[in-house]
């Protein structure tokens, strides 16, 4: 038996992807090791959340903030490293101190791409010290490594380019969706469209749902807004939608869902709206809810992903899973992760996400098609795969160890 460390301050199921990937992880972990020993690290506002189903996972108090200097110098010092023969850290904050073994899990190099102010709410000084920091904890969290899970080819190819020496240590282990809100019945029929009829609810339980939230029919994205995501663009691609068919009785009630936060960068984007007066866009802050946040992906018309910057790309998944015709960025990762199962535009185009939303929605022929793409993209993803290769990698570091 051996002691395999988890950083899981970022666990939670309604938390954006390093949290979901963090609780999907250890959820799928827990069914199919009983063999070695877990210690998983949380800080106090998850501790209680996490409820573990194998008594080989045991829960750890780490109340320390992500990215501070706490982190740093602290953190090292709270992890039992005499006890653990592997840790994994899920992100690349590594603690510089840390001397124990570890694998880490890269998820993307966004602020190699994006090193920019409007990202963020520090000052000029702190973001650039904040920078700084950033580059060298991930370029010793790299180099110091045993192994690096990155999540798609995308990246592993993004880290090559900054990073060459880490080649051989790599590992693309790909994240997936959530299951569809509920299992459809193998008809041999193709879905349809309206709401997608013969999924699973009653027509009754659609109506009830879309007309309490005032929202049918509507265009939806799920997600952080960050410049690299794209919301400017995707609201003034609504608006020539808007303009488009303001006469047209199937879409002139067309609206813009979004839904992901109410922090600095969303009120930024809800003044942006204002600014330049489209109608119908409407924010609904973060679902904290699994069950609503199914049926708000499965729900909607379409599914809007317009990011200039994945490295992964959830939420495109997770609408596929709920039946929802997917419109995607052809950009970074998400043409690899997304496959053939959606429509893809240029996310610096206005024009094009217009043109591309209005493409398949006078389509139902086109959006059957994505349907059923969809259904089968989102087969070859699984959390149960997710947490199979991530144990093989595991063995196969503490493997190394033992001969070293």
């Amino acid at each position: 038996m051996s002691t395999i460390g988890i950083d899981a301050r970022f666990y939670g199921y309604s938390s954006r992807g390093l949290g979901r990937y963090t609780a999907m992880l250890l959820k799928n972990l827990e069914k199919i090791d009983h063999v070695n020993r877990y210690l998983i690290y949380l800080n106090r506002d998850n501790y209680h959340a996490y409820k573990p189903d194998n008594p080989n996972f045991i829960k750890k108090l780490a109340d320390v903030p992500w990215y501070s200097v706490k982190e740093q110098l602290c953190l090292p010092f709270i992890l039992d490293q005499k006890n653990i023969d592997l840790m994994h850290f899920p992100h690349f904050n590594v603690p510089l101190l840390y001397r124990r073994p570890f694998i880490v899990t890269i998820h993307d190099l966004i602020l190699m791409h994006y090193p920019t102010e409007k990202a963020t709410t520090l000052s000029p000084f702190r973001y650039r010290l904040k920078e700084i920091g950033y580059k060298l904890v991930l370029k010793k969290a790299l180099k110091k490594a045993q192994k690096i899970i990155t999540v798609s080819r995308f990246t592993q190819k993004d880290i090559l380019k900054y990073f060459p020496r880490a080649r051989g240590k790599i590992k693309v282990i790909y994240q997936a969706g959530r299951r569809p809100l509920r299992q459809e019945k193998n008809t041999g029929q193709k879905p349809e469209k309206n709401i997608k009829s013969s999924y699973s609810q009653s027509e009754k339980t659609k109506t009830n749902f879309s007309e309490k939230c005032g929202m049918k029919p509507y265009l939806l994205y799920v997600g952080a807004a960050y410049p690299h995501k794209n919301l400017k663009n995707l609201i003034l691609a609504f608006k020539k939608v808007k303009q488009k068919y303001h006469k047209d009785p199937r879409w002139k009630n067309l609206k813009l869902i979004l839904a992901g936060g109410n922090d600095y960068f969303y009120r930024r984007i809800k003044k942006f709206s204002r600014k330049n007066s489209v109608p119908d866009v409407k924010f609904l802050g973060i679902i904290r809810r699994e069950a609503s946040l199914k049926k708000l992906f499965y729900h909607a018309t379409l599914f809007i992903f317009p990011s200039f910057y994945e490295g992964f790309g959830l939420p495109p998944l997770e609408a596929m899973a709920q039946n929802t015709p997917v419109i995607s960025s052809k950009a970074a990762s998400l043409p690899e992760v997304l496959g053939k199962a959606a429509c893809f535009f240029n996310p610096l185009s206005v024009d094009d996400i217009a043109e591309t939303t209005q493409k398949v929605l006078n389509s139902p022929e086109l959006q059957k098609k994505l349907i059923n793409q969809g259904k089968k993209r989102i087969a070859f993803f699984s959390w149960q795969k997710t947490a199979r290769l991530t144990l093989a990698l595991y063995q196969e570091a503490l493997k190394n160890n033992r001969k070293i």
